[in-house]
Parts: structure tokens; sequence; C-alpha cells
């Protein structure tokens, strides 16, 4: 064929059979290749989204990567790398969205489920935190910390102002290990334990610490190592 997707038989195009069939016959490459629009030199759209699924071993991987990492990519520049990423982030925030407005956090799954897709692949250290009603219904969510969790760092005074300001009668406290092992480290124990204690004289409860690996976490709640003062 020519290597214009324009020029391709017309039951054979991405968005021709997207409209015919659904995206669900559709291949990831073709999916990021309709995300893409454009290819470069002799390769189409569809064709270059397939060498970013190779060189990037999958999609995980390719949301994983940084605009640097994509700019990299022979053909792709600023444009085409924040196209990629702002599909990876709509789609994140469609699942935040669906738990958010039908679910009331009442585990660590729940939490999982919520907030897996941004903090499994991070490449340093994050710390959040999930603010919510006295029914468990989330209010918000913030990073409050980068970088390798210790109790110099991390201020039990940020997680209560930002609480007080929502008004939130519970916070989940939540950080992603790089590494993937998801084991809590002595000093998580001890920043757990620091700030679950301050927060009980605002009267606000920390109801868990949820550590992310790639693809497992560690609860402090299902452990039984959250002390509420």
């Amino acid at each position: 064929y020519k290597n214009r997707i324009k020029d391709w038989p017309e039951n054979e195009r991405p968005r021709e059979r997207l409209f015919q069939y659904g995206v669900g016959a559709l291949s990831d490459a073709e999916l990021l290749g309709i995300v893409l629009q454009t290819g470069s030199h002799r390769q189409t759209a569809t064709d270059l989204a397939r060498r970013l699924l190779i060189d990037f071993n999958s999609l995980r991987g390719l949301d994983a990567a940084s605009i640097a990492d994509l700019c990299h990519e022979p053909g792709i520049g600023l444009a085409k790398a924040s196209q990629i990423k702002a599909a990876f982030e709509l789609a994140k925030r469609l699942v935040q969205q669906k738990w958010k407005t039908n679910t009331i956090i009442s585990n660590s799954e729940d939490v999982y489920h919520y907030m897996h897709l941004r903090m499994r692949d991070l490449s340093r250290e994050e710390f959040k935190v999930l603010f919510l009603t006295t029914r468990n219904e989330i209010i918000g969510e913030k990073t409050l910390f980068e970088g390798s969790l210790t109790e110099s760092v991390v201020s039990p005074r940020e997680v209560i102002i930002n609480a007080l300001q929502l008004n939130a009668a519970h916070v989940i406290l939540m950080h992603n290990h790089p590494s993937g092992n998801s084991a809590p480290s002595p000093e998580d124990k001890r920043v757990t334990e620091k700030i679950a204690k301050a927060c009980t004289f605002a009267d606000i409860h920390v109801l868990d610490h949820m550590i992310f690996g790639k693809d497992s976490y560690f609860s402090f709640a299902d452990s039984g190592l959250i002390k509420d003062g």
C-alpha cells in the first residue's frame, strides 16, 4: 500500500473501521494511530503507533514514558507527545470519575482501583492524600510531597491544613515505591504514626496509608498498623 492511510482500501482504514465496527474492533496500534492523526516520513500513523508500542513494550510502558522520552522517538515531536499524554490522562480521569460518582470508599481495594493508574508507574516517590467526608465520599486528592518519604520531608501540618481547607473528616495517605515493592519501610511506619497522631488533635481521622508498587499495594489499615492517636 501507499504510505498514506487515506490511500488504503476504505475497509482497512482505522477511522472507517471504528465507525463501522466500533472501537472494540480496533487494535492498540490502530487506536493510537487515530490519536496521533498523522505519520511521518515513510510511516503511516498506524505504523508509527505500532513502533511506539514495540519500543515502550506496551501501552503501560508508553503511559509511563515522559514527554522527553517520547520526543526522542523518530517522528514524535512535542505535539504528538502531548497528544499521547493527553489521551492517557483522559483515560485516568474517566476511571476516577466513575469511582468518585458511583462509589463510596469503603476499603483499600476501592482506593486501589481509584488511584493505581496514577501511582503504579511513577518514576519517583510521590506522597498524596485522599480527602473524604464523614461518609467516606471523596472530596479531593492532592500531591503534597515528592521524593523519598522521611519524617524531615513529610509535614503533618500540610496534611491537616489541606484537610481543614476542604472540610475533610477523614484522610487516606498514599505514596508509591518506584522499585515496585510495596512493602513498608521502617521510615514509612514512623511517618504514618506521626501523621495519624497529629491529625487526631484536629479531629481528622487517618483511615489508611497505602503504598503502591507496580502491580500490588500495601494497606496499613488491613495490616492493623494504623493507630488513631
